[in-house]
């Protein structure tokens, strides 16, 4: 058979013309991608800090008294503001290897932007709920924790009647509360959520409420202060928030939200 003798004057052509194929996720759900990359490289540069910590005594010494609480507030500010500002670039290689992509600037300003700006003004529609009067014993629990409940609302802006409602739903203010998914204390932290908060021990009310306020405040942000979709958040997680884009049709998920919002109204009234 005679060979076929094709004339190609440009060698290059076909590595030049590159194929515009158009990418499978789209901008919102690589913003996701990019937010999830960066929280994961926030946590393993808290988990370098803690060690870090833990091999130096700690920034307040081995003796200190609460020293253990303030390194972990540091430990957890200090991760999220380098992996925001100064990337060791686990981000950008676990966004690369996801989406074939590369982390763009614009990307990375929104999520910067997430990270520090306060949480906005809550959104919810406050009339068409009623007021729950909470069990008088319950407020008798809870009143034991005004304290940590004023410096975490401090903390990070959120109001104290909206932390004390959460609480009240979650564990009616008991701090040894263990759910059947293994959600525990005042707050009902999942473990994976109590180490991403900086939270050292769960069953401390103090960190409890801290971490828990911590995560509610993130979730606000997250939604633009919709309370709804971050009390949804809350308690089904953000994953089933962004698959039923919007509230999840959990009975349980819309019960709790329906008995915060009847608490913080209760509060605010």
């Amino acid at each position: 058979m005679e060979a076929i003798s094709l004339k190609i004057t440009d060698e290059q052509k076909h590595l030049n013309a590159v194929q515009n194929i158009s990418s499978r996720y789209s901008p919102q759900q690589k913003e996701r991608i990019a937010d999830a990359t960066k929280q994961f490289e926030a946590l393993m540069t808290q988990m370098m800090l803690k060690s870090m910590n833990q091999s130096s005594g700690g920034m307040f010494g081995e003796e200190s008294h609460g020293g253990d609480i303030f390194n972990s507030v540091f430990e957890s500010e200090m991760s999220q503001f380098v992996s925001a500002n100064r990337s060791l670039g686990i981000a950008e290689a676990l966004y690369k290897k996801i989406t074939g992509e590369k982390l763009s600037p614009e990307v990375s300003t929104k999520i910067l932007e997430r990270i520090e700006r306060p949480p906005q003004k809550i959104q919810t529609e406050m009339d068409e709920v009623k007021s729950r009067h909470p069990l008088n014993v319950a407020v008798a629990r809870l009143g034991k924790f005004d304290n940590q409940i004023e410096n975490a609302s401090q903390r990070f802006g959120i109001s104290e009647n909206l932390i004390k409602s959460v609480i009240l739903a979650e564990s009616s203010a008991k701090e040894n509360a263990l759910s059947r998914a293994n959600a525990k204390g005042l707050m009902q932290l999942m473990d994976g959520t109590a180490r991403e908060m900086g939270v050292t021990n769960v069953w401390d009310p103090k960190q409890n409420i801290m971490g828990g306020t911590k995560y509610l405040s993130q979730l606000l942000r997250q939604y633009d202060g919709n309370l709804k979709l971050a009390l949804a958040a809350y308690n089904a997680g953000p994953g089933n928030v962004t698959k039923f884009d919007g509230i999840p049709p959990f009975e349980e998920t819309r019960n709790y939200i329906t008995r915060v919002l009847g608490y913080l109204k209760h509060f605010e009234s």
